[in-house]
């Protein structure tokens, strides 16, 4: 009966993506019938050419984005909360989106001071320019967390040396913030927004592709993670390597993490919330279902945050984050709220 409890919410889901996915090529600031986005997408009719290259050029890829952005940031945050045992931890707990965002930093801010022009402002090539800088940067962060890890044996430890690495590249951000002249900070800041429409054509499919592949890697993982909940103690005398789990998913949530951030920008809150959302629904703790719920609800939510960011009559979009700190700060109140009441059950 479980079982097919657990299985009809799955397709609930997967149906709440494809409803949610169609609704944002339908729904925007160009009032487009639901007609011709069917007859674009099947390439059916005769739609006019602007009504084309507003959905295959604009909608579509938005769309696409928020879904393998908020799938992958679900199960990084799935995957930090489950090695660090903590349910406020969240994918930017160790300090990587702060190393994406000192990357971009030095892209934007620096490249300006010395050179006059910031890269940012070269096009295509400055979008090419930023998304190299947040990937080098998240991926150094990671790199460093991931030597650390290998030489820490707990998990506190570690936590407190990725806040502080965010807060040193906060620091570093601070400083050339100062010697940068306005434009350049405000293209910064625009950045640090967070947006599903930054990633257009060739860099879209390639996000897409890297996302497509790495996700479904995540099941490899499942079995580790059951086992890292029973303690570390009953996770040795099972077999398990403490120490390589702990290496191998840090990792891959350092990873996913990176990925998003230097094609999206620092989204906040998405891989915080959904695994709580997950636990919630399904009443579990088994990652054969958190796993595959988590990357629905994700992906899911990350498209009603972005329909909610361009809301159809409003002229531009606004910022993600802004949009997605109504959906997960509710949750992390929640979260803190059951963990102070059941300490004074006890």
């Amino acid at each position: 009966m479980k079982r097919q409890h657990t299985m009809l919410w799955m397709w609930l889901l997967l149906a709440s993506v494809l409803i949610f996915f169609f609704l944002n090529l339908l729904l925007g600031s160009v009032h487009i019938p639901p007609g011709s986005v069917w007859n674009v997408l099947w390439d059916l009719g005769d739609e006019s050419e602007i009504t084309r290259n507003i959905i295959m050029k604009s909608r579509v890829p938005q769309a696409l984005t928020a879904i393998v952005a908020g799938a992958g940031l679900a199960v990084s945050g799935l995957l930090m909360q489950t090695v660090f045992r903590n349910p406020l931890a969240g994918p930017s707990v160790l300090g990587i989106s702060s190393g994406a965002s000192l990357g971009v930093a030095f892209v934007i801010l620096l490249s300006g001071t010395l050179g006059g022009v910031a890269l940012s402002r070269l096009g295509f090539v400055g979008e090419i320019a930023l998304t190299i800088g947040a990937t080098v940067g998240a991926l150094s962060v990671m790199a460093v967390i991931v030597y650390v890890s290998q030489h820490v044996k707990g998990n506190v430890t570690l936590l407190i040396i990725g806040v502080m690495i965010g807060y040193l590249a906060s620091a570093v951000i601070g400083v050339l913030k100062f010697f940068s002249v306005e434009e350049d900070i405000r293209a910064y800041v625009i950045w640090g927004l967070g947006s599903f429409a930054r990633v257009s054509g060739g860099q879209m499919a390639l996000f897409a592709c890297i996302m497509v592949v790495l996700l479904p890697l995540a099941c490899l993982l499942i079995k580790t993670l059951n086992l890292l909940l029973l303690g570390d103690g009953y996770a040795r005398n099972l077999g398990l390597n403490i120490k390589r789990a702990r290496f191998l998913v840090i990792s891959y949530s350092g990873i996913l993490t990176a990925i998003v951030t230097a094609y999206c920008g620092p989204v906040m809150f998405l891989g915080l919330a959904v695994p709580h959302l997950s636990r919630g629904l399904f009443q579990t703790s088994d990652h054969r279902v958190l796993m595959p719920a988590s990357l629905l609800i994700g992906a899911s939510l990350a498209l009603v945050c972005n329909l909610i960011a361009r809301m159809p009559g409003f002229e531009g979009a606004l910022p993600v984050n802004s949009v997605t700190a109504l959906v997960g700060a509710p949750v992390v109140v929640y979260v803190l709220f059951n963990k102070r009441k059941s300490e004074f059950s006890e």
